[in-house]
């Protein structure tokens, strides 16, 4: 038995965006700069954050939100200085109408001398939000999952049978008398995949 899931392949899907967005919303003289880009940790969010505080180094506010996870399960909203949930929330509050994930916006302010009120914030940092997504190319991503295998040299063409098969990405490899691979494939094939590499006599496997 292993101790991989079986999960189903309808499961193993989510939507995110293609590419880095970005553009400017202007209300009473306010002037609001978003910026929606594709992420996958926390690094990665930290990275694209501290570029544009260097960037846009006066500007008054960098208010953002971010979700992680096929399922959305880490996420983040930020109001850098606006009224509580004037601004954080309502960018967050797009990302999941659209029902994305593995995504940052940033909308970055510049105030203008005129307030606008909590609704004319809310309102504002909710339309910056939703141009970002919309000048981007939403795309459906696999959730991948990898293991780690090793095999006597002799099955090596039952090995590279299966990979070719079932069109595995092979992320490493060392080929000498007891082979190593880690492999990369799309978690709704885990039990499929795991269970024929068990098939193969010698092999051993480990999920990395």
């Amino acid at each position: 038995m292993s101790d991989f899931g079986n999960e189903s392949a309808f499961e193993d899907t989510f939507f995110t965006i293609s590419r880095t967005s970005d553009g400017l919303y202007k209300d009473r003289s306010s002037k609001f700069l978003y910026f929606s880009y594709p992420v996958k940790n926390e690094e990665e969010i930290k990275t694209h954050l501290a570029e544009l505080r260097k960037k846009y180094y006066d500007a008054r506010h960098h208010c953002f939100a971010w979700m992680l996870g096929k399922d959305g399960g880490q996420f983040r909203a930020n109001d850098d200085g606006e009224p509580n949930h004037s601004a954080g929330d309502p960018i967050l509050g797009q990302i999941r109408s659209n029902n994305l994930t593995d995504i940052l916006i940033v909308v970055v302010r510049y105030f203008g001398g005129t307030k606008l009120g909590m609704s004319g914030l809310i309102q504002a940092y909710k339309t910056s939000a939703a141009m970002a997504i919309e000048e981007n190319e939403i795309i459906e991503e696999q959730v991948k999952t990898s293991v780690s295998i090793q095999f006597p040299y002799p099955v090596m063409n039952d090995v590279m049978k299966l990979i070719k098969t079932h069109e595995l990405n092979i992320l490493s490899q060392e080929m000498t008398l007891d082979c190593q691979m880690n492999l990369e494939f799309r978690k709704g094939l885990e039990e499929l995949i795991v269970s024929s590499l068990e098939e193969i006599e010698g092999l051993a496997l480990t999920a990395i």
